[in-house]
């Protein structure tokens, strides 16, 4: 039994170690090469951005520190608003650890784990170990995460040196690869309600709200379309016992 999970742990592992090197990989690398380009841009150094994606790995909150520190913000200034930036992290780990530990229990390994969760290795992982025996679950999501970050400390590194050799348009063009590609994921399953009413109210409150306060727009519609959906989503099925 246990050489059986052995086999099906390293099985897991070289197919999220695949996968990372696939699309989601592609997709990682080019944002990272946004990213890299924005650092120098600021003038923040290869080191402290390198040393974001390390220690950091989101996107968003990296976004935002490079536009604080371009503008002269306080380092108190800075930290909160990565932090903030950063809070989506929390219910997303709490989705995703029941779908990687073994008979219920957490180890230290889930937090090692949880360091690693970010948009797209959440999003591929989110879809993929559902499908996955259980042994096969957490070396796959391991396999996948680290790959995807390796990928992405490369592509900051590249993206550094390549500065300036690429037009503008093209650099900001390449960060939001990622949350496009966030969005596709999500957009192909349509047999879940509740991801496509998410979807939904996004896309209708977040123009609308970004027009009323830009900076607080994104969030607000993440809060209150969220919570929309699965309001909606729950009624609606409640609906259906009641008439099923």
């Amino acid at each position: 039994m246990i050489r059986g999970r052995g086999g099906q742990a390293g099985a897991g592992w070289r197919r999220g170690v695949r996968e990372g090197l696939s699309t989601p990989g592609l997709v990682i690398f080019g944002s990272f090469m946004g990213f890299g380009s924005l650092v120098h841009g600021s003038g923040i150094g290869l080191v402290a951005g390198l040393a974001s994606t390390l220690t950091c790995w989101a996107l968003p909150g990296q976004i935002a520190m490079v536009e604080l520190y371009g503008i002269g913000a306080s380092l108190l200034v800075n930290a909160l608003a990565v932090w903030l930036t950063n809070t989506r992290l929390m219910p997303m780990t709490i989705i995703l650890l029941p779908q990687l530990r073994i008979g219920g229990g957490i180890g230290w390994r889930h937090y090692v784990a949880a360091y690693f969760v970010a948009i797209t290795s959440w999003a591929v992982a989110m879809r993929r170990c559902p499908v996955l025996d259980e042994a096969e679950r957490f070396p796959y999501f391991m396999g996948l995460a680290i790959t995807l970050w390796g990928i992405s400390c490369v592509a900051t590194m590249v993206g550094f040196a390549l500065a300036g050799r690429l037009p503008v348009a093209v650099t900001l063009g390449l960060v939001f690869l990622n949350p496009c590609y966030f969005m596709l994921l999500f957009a192909s399953d349509l047999g879940s309600r509740a991801r496509v009413l998410a979807l939904v109210a996004g896309g209708i409150l977040g123009p609308l709200l970004h027009l009323v306060d830009p900076d607080w727009g994104l969030l607000v519609t993440g809060v209150v379309g969220g919570t929309a959906a699965f309001l909606a989503d729950r009624g609606w099925r409640r609906w259906e016992a009641g008439h099923g």
